[in-house]
């Protein structure tokens, strides 16, 4: 079975920083993309960033200069080096990724079930 696993959120003073991780485990075959979005409440889920099999980064141009995505280097493991954290990055933080699970044909995207991130002083 197929999961990914966020971690690394947690309480910090504006203009700290904070590292997330996303693993993802189980039967897999392929991950293609791998993305990070973010979501506050009463808000829709935002995209952060995305990183590629390739390892190419795009970013969303919010935090663009702020944030490091990339991957580890079997691509497995996906990270989010947050810096200059603002209170408005305070969101529930979700780790997505396109998987082929083995012995399939079919790309599916994934989610884990997100780790808090609070910018508070």
């Amino acid at each position: 079975q197929v999961q990914l696993v966020e971690s690394g959120g947690g309480l910090v003073q504006p203009g700290g920083s904070l590292t997330l991780s996303c693993a993802a485990s189980g039967s897999i075959a392929t991950i293609a993309t791998m993305a990070w979005y973010r979501q506050t409440p009463g808000k829709e889920r935002e995209w952060v960033a995305s990183v590629y099999a390739g390892g190419t980064a795009t970013y969303n141009s919010s935090i663009t200069g702020r944030f490091n995505a990339f991957r580890d280097s079997d691509k497995t493991t996906m990270y989010l080096q947050m810096n200059t954290l603002k209170p408005d990055d305070t969101a529930l933080y979700y780790c997505s990724a396109q998987i082929r699970p083995k012995d399939t044909y079919e790309l599916d995207t994934y989610w884990g079930h997100g780790t808090q991130v609070t910018v508070s002083s």
